[in-house]
């Protein structure tokens, strides 16, 4: 298992490091406004995705019959279906899009990024369905590859263009690419069919999740709209920056942790009900692995975050640095609410993130209502406090869902999560404290306090050595 963890987290922080290395490098190349609008194409096309979001993928990896070429084929034929409908949406409401973030004037780049889900619906679920067999070559190359593509062209195109452009055709490589390498890395031939019996399983199995991708969307975007149309596209630069440099690392985590602990978690539940000691150790094992991670993406934002910022986007970026633990806190609390979450979609309930994201977007309004009457970084700062509090709630509310449902207890847990909470507590006390000798002894306490984090999480401990399951 330590072999596959490590092809895992490799490959997927290997492409997002790259991701992110391109974003760093637009956002350095580029002037500030034209980087804030470069943010708004992840806006738009988080919008169409995550407003389209099935869980087509999850699901040929949670479904019995997901190895079966018939269905495949008729999930890919959904899938391009959808990604149409998704491309003909983009195009049809660009115009809308931009005069709502008062940048009517770049209304045609998001008809032309109409083109990118299109692209991205033509991938082989050959990289997907692999996962059943804890085979994730294929998925890694699909990611890495494209994001190494994208980085490299973004120095010729910032030669050529120098503002905005630089990430539209940047993102349309890399999902050209993404697709081109599915098929490559694929084993059978790929084939689409509609078929009305599978379709109607996709939808009930994707409800809830098309609906969290509507919340998804909320969550990682509605602050960003809110700053930029009330605040201006410099602070949503900012904004939209320290949500990149804190949000690229708990992607990376929680997609590993979902692919890896799914397809065994997803056995496990069929047997749960005779068997539960190998499923609920497993579960402890999926909690504990988001928890360390929402941990370490503090940690590691506490060391590097400043010195990244100062060195790699110098000054024009300076008013990042003392909101960039903040933003940490908050995505590092979203992580965990990876854990009970993979373990319901294992068990074939998708309705548990969806509730748990629900709170997060009900804090909304009065984010809006705090940027708008709030001052300056007071503001932005008050801003990020609602989102902790509104992930908390959101990891409690998932947590609660799966003990009621499944029966599962948190006492073998409950010491990682306790360690986890207090290593962002003092890693917040750094820029919340005015005592400098406060500020400086949180410093060294809270990657203490993570080393110590590691001496209690025996499920995941037992899980790297092959031990459990």
């Amino acid at each position: 298992m330590l072999r596959k963890i490590v092809l895992i987290l490799s490959g997927n922080a290997a492409a997002s490091l790259m991701l992110l290395a391109r974003n760093l490098l637009v956002a350095r190349l580029i002037p500030v406004e034209d980087y804030a609008i470069a943010a708004t194409f992840a806006v738009a096309m988080a919008f169409v995705e995550m407003a389209s979001q099935l869980g087509l993928q999850q699901m040929i990896v949670q479904a019995r019959d997901g190895n079966d070429p018939k269905f495949q084929a008729a999930l890919q034929g959904f899938q391009v279906l959808r990604g149409i409908i998704s491309g003909v949406a983009l195009f049809v409401f660009a115009q809308a899009f931009a005069t709502f973030l008062r940048i009517p004037d770049v209304a045609w780049t998001y008809q032309v990024m109409a083109l990118v889900p299109v692209l991205n619906a033509l991938q082989h679920f050959d990289i997907h369905r692999l996962n059943r067999e804890m085979r994730f070559l294929p998925m890694v190359l699909t990611t890495a590859v494209p994001a190494f593509i994208s980085l490299v062209l973004v120095w010729p195109l910032a030669i050529w263009m120098n503002d905005y452009r630089v990430m539209l055709y940047a993102l349309i490589a890399q999902a050209v690419v993404a697709t081109v390498t599915s098929h490559l890395t694929a084993e059978r031939r790929y084939a689409l069919s509609l078929d009305r019996v599978i379709i109607g399983q996709a939808l009930s199995f994707g409800w809830p999740l098309l609906i969290n991708g509507l919340l998804l969307f909320a969550v990682f975007q509605g602050d960003k709209i809110i700053v930029g149309r009330e605040l201006g596209l410099a602070p949503l630069a900012i904004f939209a920056m320290g949500v990149t440099l804190t949000l690229t690392p708990t992607l990376v985590l929680s997609k590993s942790g979902q692919n890896l602990f799914l397809p065994n978690l997803s056995r496990l539940a069929k047997t749960r009900v005779d068997q539960p000691q190998p499923f609920f150790q497993m579960s402890h094992a999926m909690v504990q692995f988001a928890v360390v991670n929402g941990a370490l993406v503090v940690v590691a934002i506490l060391l590097f975050g400043p010195w990244l910022v100062s060195s790699v986007l110098g000054d024009k970026y300076a008013a990042l640095i003392p909101l960039l633990i903040l933003f940490a806190v908050q995505q590092g609390v979203r992580v965990w609410k990876t854990g009970p979450n993979v373990v319901a979609l294992a068990c074939g309930n998708t309705v548990n993130a969806m509730l748990s994201n629900l709170v997060r977007v009900l804090s909304l309004p009065l984010a809006w209502w705090v940027v708008v009457n709030g001052a300056g970084d007071a503001g932005l700062v008050t801003l990020l406090f609602i989102g902790i509090a509104a992930e908390i709630l959101g990891f409690l509310v998932s947590a609660i869902q799966v003990k009621w449902r499944y029966g599962f207890s948190y006492r073998r847990s409950a010491a990682a999560i306790g360690v986890s909470g207090l290593v962002m507590i003092t890693a917040a006390m750094t820029v919340l404290s005015n005592d400098p000798a406060v500020a400086r002894a949180a410093y060294w306490v809270s990657p203490a306090l993570f080393a110590g984090l590691c001496a209690v999480v025996p499920d995941l401990r037992r899980l790297v050595f092959d031990k459990v399951g």
